[in-house]
């Protein structure tokens, strides 16, 4: 399981890439294509 700190790292890292894409629609199309492959997190602690 992945920690905090590489949580945030990953998605700042993910937001770069969509900055740096500026509007280039295949470049965007992979970004989102490969987080779609990756399994889904819940983010949000267990609240009971």
């Amino acid at each position: 399981m992945k920690n905090n700190n590489d949580q945030t790292s990953e998605g700042l890292n993910q937001i770069l890439e969509i900055i740096n894409a500026k509007g280039d629609k295949r470049e965007l199309k992979e970004i989102v294509e490969s987080r779609a492959d990756e399994p889904e997190k819940n983010d949000s602690p267990a609240t009971n």
